[in-house]
């Protein structure tokens, strides 16, 4: 047990500007990028984050893409 505890701290995650997210976002929206591309551009790994990144976007507005 104590492998995967330590195993799970060694993992790094991409952290994303605030500014970035609202450059994707803004790609998307207004100039009708796809994802593909967005992920391109930015090294994004994942297309699931871009779509969590949108949903807060529509439901929270800019404020929605702020670090909690």
């Amino acid at each position: 047990m104590h492998f995967l505890c330590q195993r799970k701290r060694e993992q790094s995650f991409n952290e994303y500007t605030f500014e970035t997210k609202v450059e994707a976002i803004r790609l998307h929206i207004e100039e009708g990028w796809t994802y593909r591309r967005l992920m391109e551009k930015f090294g994004i790994a994942d297309r699931h984050r871009l779509k969590e990144w949108m949903r807060k976007y529509k439901q929270l507005g800019e404020f929605g893409l702020m670090d909690q």
